[in-house]
């Protein structure tokens, strides 16, 4: 009998077998370029698959059947078509540009291809999803060639920094849809004041070396170029949940409305990330939203873009010393020696383990909110021809908070506080610095590529009006100074 029941099953797996095929195939542009991460599925069924880095699909086992396969693809336009499924099918499947394609024309002139004398590495929108966990864009970054991330906190949230070739932030170009990032005085990118941006960017370039730019020497090192989310074939609802060490948290709801009679589309997102922070105090609350709306025509887009980043950060900007981390009491010693520290902040150094942080006030936190808004417009004469614009204003304001032991009156030019026979010339007190700031301009460039032919001409007019000012909130001794008094003014402009 058990050879009987052996032999019946045998005979049922090969009449099943019988009956299921394979379905492969490659997806290519219409000019034969290999497009991975495709989606192919075939219709009111299970079988559903993806293409590979090089373009290829497969799903097997499918039975024998009639069914409509789709093909689709971010920037190009659903393929659809009926299989008849009654053995082995193969497919070359070539999909056609959407016009959603021609939002690359906002940050044609800053990026590189194989035209270009630059080495450059692109990152894809799957690439981004699969990383993005709440961390800053750095840390999304770090597996490209040639760089090295930092973080204050020590998790990727919060203050993170990266060096490309060794190139400092001051000399990497950074771009959003083609508008400059960089801070205009100091000239670095401050990620922390963008979070979880890596949720509404659709691609990245890195240029590493002298490349493309539209802000001059800062890409001597390097540029990162951003191009934002585009809009999708279909509307879409997500939530976006994740938790993680050092208790950090990450929420995320994001929306799109597709194409709306194939020519308007809106998106949205919200979006906040928490974290405890590696070391001691070291927490983030960060806060942000993306909104894009645009019309999109046959040769003709115009698309608004606004983001907005709020952040509250406990500072951790001196790291921690190298005594601590080996746990090397006369280097310490050395350290607390070398540095004046206090009896308080010697015994932090030697007791803190390797999540030591200098900083030991409870509110010694950045507090900044960045807004950003921009409009673009391109138009597109033909395959060859193209131009855009784009106008962009960027508002920030915020300030650094600190405690400051024992500072002399004279450096916040208040005169020395006298009781009775006491003459007090410093104080213990906490001070904001704050900074407030505008900056705002347009890009231009109009674009040719024919064969051989790759050219670009364009330009950027951009102000900036930075107001720099400190106030005192608390001291022990307040002299002659009163609420919201400024001891130091500072105005930065440039054009």
């Amino acid at each position: 009998m058990r050879v009987f029941w052996m032999s019946m099953l045998a005979m049922i797996a090969v009449f099943s077998a019988y009956g299921q095929f394979n379905v492969d195939g490659k997806v290519v542009t219409a000019t034969g370029e290999s497009l991975p991460g495709a989606n192919v599925w075939l219709n009111q069924s299970k079988y559903a698959t993806s293409t590979d880095g090089d373009g290829y699909f497969m799903m097997s086992k499918v039975p024998a059947g009639t069914f409509e396969l789709s093909v689709s693809f971010v920037g190009y336009e659903t393929y659809t078509k009926v299989l008849q499924v009654d053995q082995d099918v193969s497919l070359e499947i070539s999909l056609k540009e959407n016009v959603i394609k021609g939002e690359e024309v906002f940050v044609y002139a800053t990026r590189a291809n194989d035209k270009t004398p630059t080495t450059f590495s692109n990152i894809s929108n799957k690439e981004i999803e699969g990383r993005n966990m709440g961390q800053d864009l750095p840390f999304i970054l770090q597996h490209t060639p040639s760089m090295v991330v930092t973080s204050d906190a020590g998790n990727g949230v919060g203050y993170t920094g990266i060096r490309i070739r060794g190139s400092d932030p001051t000399r990497i170009n950074v771009t959003v849809n083609g508008v400059p990032i960089n801070d205009s005085e100091s000239h670095g990118t401050f990620w922390v004041n963008m979070p979880d941006m890596a949720s509404s960017v659709n691609n990245i370039q890195i240029q590493r070396g002298i490349g493309t730019s539209t802000n001059g020497a800062a890409a001597f090192g390097a540029s990162v170029n951003l191009q934002t989310d585009m809009p999708s074939q279909e509307a879409y609802a997500k939530v976006d949940n994740s938790f993680g060490s050092f208790n950090t948290w990450k929420h995320t709801v994001e929306m799109n409305t597709g194409l709306i009679n194939k020519k308007w589309a809106f998106q949205g997102r919200l979006s906040q990330i928490t974290s405890d922070g590696y070391l001691d105090r070291a927490s983030a609350d960060l806060k942000s939203y993306y909104l894009s709306g645009g019309y999109y025509g046959d040769k003709t887009t115009v698309k608004a873009v606004v983001f907005a980043g709020k952040e509250v950060t406990y500072q951790a900007w001196w790291g921690t010393p190298e005594a601590r981390l080996n746990n090397d009491v006369d280097g310490m010693m050395e350290v607390i020696a070398n540095n004046g520290l206090s009896d308080e902040q010697a015994d932090n150094l030697l007791n803190s383990g390797r999540t030591y942080n200098y900083y030991q006030y409870d509110n010694e936190v950045d507090n900044y909110q960045q807004d950003h808004y921009q409009l673009h417009l391109s138009h597109v004469f033909n395959p060859n021809f193209n131009v855009n614009g784009a106008l962009h204003y960027t508002n920030g304001s915020g300030y650094y908070e600190q405690y400051r032991a024992d500072d002399d009156l004279a450096d916040y030019a208040l005169p020395d506080v006298v009781i009775g026979d006491s003459t007090i010339t410093s104080t213990d007190l906490i001070r904001r610095r704050w900074l407030d700031n505008d900056f705002y301009g347009f890009t231009f460039s109009a674009n040719y590529s024919k064969e051989k032919w790759d050219l670009s001409l364009g330009g950027a007019w951009n102000k900036y009006d930075g107001d720099h000012f400190g106030e005192i909130i608390w001291a022990q001794y307040a002299s002659t100074s009163a609420i919201r008094d400024r001891y130091y003014d500072n105005f930065g402009k440039k054009t």
